[in-house]
């Protein structure tokens, strides 16, 4: 096989793995903000063991996920050394700072949520998750800072064949960024949203003891997928108008492809400027998954009807509709990275002199092993979290009060042990 294509099979496995956690983890966390101010404000138990239930499910999420991150992060000095070499400068910058100012302070204050129960004041506690929310965010959007300079390099200069930052603020105002962050933010609310739905509506098909308390759930999840999905929309189409005006091959008339694609080959010689015909694919497929998903509006009136409720029709759609946002988001990432082919950096570098010169044989041997770790740790995430969420919202280890004692009256071994 061909070396640069078993380099862009090894980044497309490695990110869109990482992709469907973050998806998880910016979602859930959402629900989690809502759900712990609604028990601060109103003081109900049922919100404080909804928080204990999808927080649970939200840390599971998050620990695996950071497995994959950073296995995700080898690959660059690995398999794409020229792309570190050409652009490493201003493409480094954004994401240096979401590794230390997003991601360590985000790492911080949820190891302090965790181990915070019944030890901080309520206020504290609430905030805490506050800030896991808002830097969670942060590390999205200086993520997407990066992408968003090799979409469309903006505010640099190139010094002796490396590009060099000179102007950090066209890197916040880059067209390709502000829409792609929304567009983001809101697919990973609707996947939350939707998990949340979904596996409320399992409990409610099992005929759950805690049939009011996922009742709640079912309705905040649907609610939630609703407004996002709309947002989803929103801002996926908005982007037609702002990237294409800077992406002329990608979205731009058949007049601006030519003359874009004569100064190419003119610059960097004969080749095939045009991206490849399954990145609209995927953004089509795509696009027929984010109507589908709005159709959610029309179960909102629906399920707040108990009997409808208990008729299930709805709830089997819920349940057999949680795939969805994924599937969507991994044909969202096609779309946008392969609408970028061929280049590493767009009208800078080229894919094929990205990559790291080595052999076939290494980057198959690095494939195999990153998709086998990457895929056993998938696996394993969504063993535990189909596990978990089929136990319930009872015996969850998350909020247990320090000195809780079991029916019996003793205290449980995993307390003691604690």
């Amino acid at each position: 096989m061909d070396a640069l294509l078993i380099a862009r099979l090894q980044f497309a496995t490695t990110t869109s793995i990482h992709f469907l956690f973050v998806l998880v983890t910016l979602g859930l966390v959402t629900m989690l903000v809502y759900l712990q101010t609604a028990w601060a404000i109103t003081g109900k138990a049922e919100y404080e063991r909804l928080t204990q239930f999808w927080g649970t499910l939200y840390l599971i999420n998050y620990a695996l996920g950071i497995a994959t991150g950073i296995v995700m992060e080898f690959q660059f000095g690995l398999n794409w050394s020229g792309l570190s070499r050409y652009v490493g400068n201003v493409f480094g910058a954004p994401l240096a700072i979401e590794t230390l100012a997003a991601f360590f302070l985000e790492s911080t204050f949820l190891g302090m949520w965790i181990f915070g129960w019944h030890r901080l004041r309520r206020g504290v506690h609430l905030a805490l998750i506050w800030g896991v929310a808002i830097t969670a965010y942060a590390s999205a959007y200086w993520v997407l800072v990066a992408n968003s300079w090799l979409q469309n390099p903006v505010g640099y200069r190139l010094e002796n064949g490396v590009a060099h930052l000179t102007d950090f603020a066209a890197l916040l105002t880059n067209p390709t960024l502000g829409m792609a962050f929304g567009h983001v933010v809101s697919a990973a609310v609707l996947t939350g949203g939707l998990l949340m739905a979904g596996i409320s509506a399992y409990q409610l098909i099992r005929r759950t003891p805690d049939y009011a308390l996922f009742r709640r759930s079912l309705r905040i999840g649907l609610v939630t997928a609703a407004l996002a999905s709309t947002m989803v929309m929103g801002f996926g189409f908005s982007q037609f108008g702002a990237v294409g005006g800077v992406q002329p091959t990608k979205y731009g008339g058949d007049a601006e492809k030519s003359a874009i694609v004569s100064d190419w080959t003119t610059r960097f010689g004969p080749g095939d400027y045009t991206p490849p015909a399954w990145s609209n694919a995927a953004l089509g497929f795509m696009i027929l998954i984010g109507f589908a998903l709005a159709w959610s509006w029309l179960l909102l009136p629906l399920l707040f009807r108990d009997w409808i409720i208990r008729l299930r029709f709805p709830l089997y759609l819920l349940l057999i509709a949680i795939p969805l946002p994924f599937v969507a988001g991994i044909l969202g990432w096609l779309a946008r990275e392969g609408g970028r082919q061929p280049w590493a950096a767009y009208g800078l570098l080229k894919v094929e002199d990205a990559v790291t010169p080595i052999s076939s044989g290494v980057l198959l041997t690095s494939l195999i092993g990153f998709a086998v770790l990457l895929g056993a740790l998938a696996v394993t995430n969504w063993t535990l979290l189909a596990r978990r969420a089929h136990r319930g919202a009872h015996d969850l280890a998350l909020g247990r009060p320090p000195h809780s004692t079991d029916e019996s009256g003793a205290r449980p071994n995993h307390v003691l042990a604690g």
